[in-house]
């Protein structure tokens, strides 16, 4: 029941320029988001981003935008309909060997890449986009953990009813440090002063 780093990937959805100034307590969200992402560098775990319609709502903070190896832009309010899992989860592989040495039914398989299973995720709106990106996570069988402190609606009960769903749903709730301390585990992980000077 606790994170894990080698475990997990961050996910940061639709931090938009024109949308930010709209977001309540905005600012503290989105420091947030960007101590995630920083901290999720230093624990070598992957950070994925998402924009909605940048055209009309601009792009990701570049504080932000820097830290993601990818950023992905969208139509639809769930990220997942636009393609979204095909970043996390990796590439079934073709089995290896030669064909005609062994009959199919012998042949071993390939082991593939890890699945980092657990999608660490945060965002706004947290009552739309956010919410319709995890309950779809959710469906298709990945552990989503959402970040309360690093989400953000217009209104603070529009902020709160999406939290009371996706709890409902199954996801987990915390805060930008509890997932801190349980992707670092102990005070002798190798960076964590650098990590515990991010969240000071």
């Amino acid at each position: 029941m606790l994170l894990n780093a080698t475990d997990s990937q961050l996910l940061l959805v639709d931090y938009q320029s024109r949308l930010m100034p709209a977001i309540f307590e905005g600012p503290q969200v989105l420091a947030n988001a960007v101590r995630l992402a920083r901290m999720a560098q230093l624990l070598e775990v992957p950070v994925w981003g998402t924009e909605q319609n940048p055209e009309k709502l601009g792009p990701n903070p570049p504080e932000l935008r820097g830290l993601c190896q990818k950023t992905l832009s969208k139509m639809h309010f769930s990220a997942v309909s636009d393609g979204l899992v095909d970043w996390l989860r990796p590439p079934a592989r073709p089995a290896g060997g030669n064909a005609r040495s062994l009959p199919k039914h012998l042949q071993k398989p390939v082991a593939s890449a890890p699945e980092r299973a657990t999608i660490v995720l945060a965002g706004c709106e947290a009552h739309v986009c956010l919410l319709q990106t995890a309950l779809e996570l959710i469906e298709q069988e990945l552990d989503v953990w959402v970040v309360t402190d690093a989400c953000g609606s217009r209104t603070e009960r529009n902020r709160d009813a999406a939290f009371d769903r996706l709890a409902g749903a199954g996801a987990e709730l915390v805060t930008t440090e509890m997932v801190a301390f349980e992707w670092l585990r102990s005070a002798d992980n190798p960076v964590f002063r650098d990590v515990h000077a991010l969240i000071k």
